[in-house]
């Protein structure tokens, strides 16, 4: 998980016996070297179980070596076989639904041998994922970050994967599911739990281009890390186990960090239940919806003429795949992460109608020294854009800042310690969200100014 103490992961020690201990026992039984250096502990993480050294660690230390046959997933769990005879019948747009019946399965089955795993993770309501806030607090706290539509998407997912591909499987085979007990409600936790917990083996890049994505899987140990963007572990994958092996030394006492790749904070809040306090994530990005720039631009519009030629070059635009309605410009720290289609989208929608003209029957080809100019939109880049490239991209942020419910300096004031202390869990991990987007944008402002 990440950085934030998760509410209700207190209540798992309760109901007797130690998980962890249980937990390493299995590990043992099950093949998975964990090096006598590293404690899985509560006590000196960021959030619920974590890994910590328990001596000195120098770089490129073994951490932990899971053997493939102990990982969960659709190939390794009870009901594999049955998995593989319906795969066709289980593909969908998630490719998450066999790992999913594994693990409703696994998680119900009073003979499973992954009990001891899965009561590291016995009550999945501590997964806290802006999906399981109710629509009003959603809305009231994380309008503006991208995160309630993208929500609103996974929900319709889950319900549509739940209905016509999970229920009827569990239908065609009642003496192994029963849809009183693998509900939609537990269907829908152990999708927030495959978010925050799974890992997806890269693909071999000759496969890259003929192969889709590798399925997701359960990687005991390795997901009890917590993510930072500055980490000091990562993952490998090898033909017979997974690693988990430092990269850099890490002193006694610290806790050990895996990355979960390079996420800005609302996708870290929107899959793993967390995010980064400011300035931590040096990952942190700002979006600009695409459809924003093309108000901005038709606002700057003085006559219905102007209106037209804004609504042409929009379409032009479309049809050489540089915007989209539902897509956004995404601005980094220190560049455009969408640099061409940010730079492209600005020159067009400032041209007259002489040059769009022109452009347009050069198909959006020019010669290449007017394209070196624009191809790296990094902050001393924007800050040498034309004079109209400026303004519309300055009406453009100032349009985005008005999606949010309050101020910069709103969120500045609820920072402070005092004001800080007061706020529930999910308004801290919202504020780190807006607070970060806010300040990108806030930066952009100063560089177009």
């Amino acid at each position: 998980m990440g950085t934030s103490g998760s509410p209700g992961k207190g209540r798992e020690m309760a109901a007797g016996g130690d998980p962890a201990a249980a937990f390493v026992a299995w590990c043992g039984a099950a093949g998975v070297r964990l090096s006598p250096k590293v404690r899985l502990s509560r006590q000196g993480t960021v959030s619920g179980y974590g890994l910590v050294a328990g001596e000195e660690l120098a770089a490129g230390e073994l951490l932990v070596a899971v053997p493939r046959p102990a990982l969960l997933s659709q190939h390794t769990c009870g009901i594999r076989g049955l998995l593989r005879d319906a795969q066709d019948a289980l593909q969908s747009q998630s490719g998450w639904v066999p790992l999913l019946l594994a693990l409703l399965y696994e998680y119900t089955a009073s003979s499973s041998p992954w009990r001891p795993y899965f009561a590291l993770w016995e009550d999945f309501r501590s997964l806290d994922h802006p999906m399981f806030w109710p629509e009003e607090e959603r809305s009231r706290l994380l309008q503006g970050t991208g995160i309630p539509e993208a929500v609103d998407k996974d929900l319709a997912n889950i319900h549509l994967e739940y209905s016509s591909i999970v229920l009827p499987f569990m239908q065609a085979h009642p003496d192994v599911f029963d849809p009183k007990v693998h509900t939609l409600e537990l269907y829908k936790q152990l999708v927030a739990f495959v978010m925050a917990y799974s890992f997806q083996e890269p693909l071999d890049e000759e496969d890259e281009d003929e192969k889709g994505p590798n399925p997701p899987m359960m990687v005991p140990v390795a997901d009890i890390l917590n993510h930072v963007a500055n980490h000091n572990a990562n993952l490998e994958y090898a033909p017979k186990c997974l690693r988990m092996v430092t990269t850099r030394p890490i002193s006694k006492g610290q806790e050990i960090f895996n990355t979960y790749g390079q996420m800005a904070n609302w996708q870290l809040l929107h899959m793993y239940g967390f995010a980064e306090p400011y300035p931590g994530n040096t990952n942190d990005t700002a979006d600009i919806q695409m459809v924003t720039v093309r108000r901005a631009a038709m606002q700057r519009a003085k006559n219905e003429a102007q209106r037209q030629l804004v609504s042409e070059q929009w379409d032009f635009l479309c049809q050489l795949e540089m915007v989209g309605e539902e897509g956004a410009f995404v601005v980094g720290w220190d560049e455009v992460l969408t640099e061409e289609e940010l730079s492209v989208t600005l020159k067009v929608l400032c041209m007259s109608e002489e040059e769009f003209k022109e452009y347009k029957e050069q198909d959006g080809w020019e010669d290449d020294s007017e394209e070196d100019e624009s191809s790296t939109l990094s902050n001393e880049a924007l800050s040498r854009l034309k004079a109209p490239c400026k303004k519309l991209l300055y009406d453009s942020v100032l349009l985005t800042l008005e999606s949010y419910r309050s101020d910069l300096k709103a969120d500045q004031d609820l920072l402070k310690k005092e004001a800080y202390e007061k706020l529930s869990q999910r308004e801290q991990q919202a504020l780190h969200v807006r607070y970060g987007q806010k300040r990108i944008l806030h930066q952009l402002l100063e560089l177009v100014r």
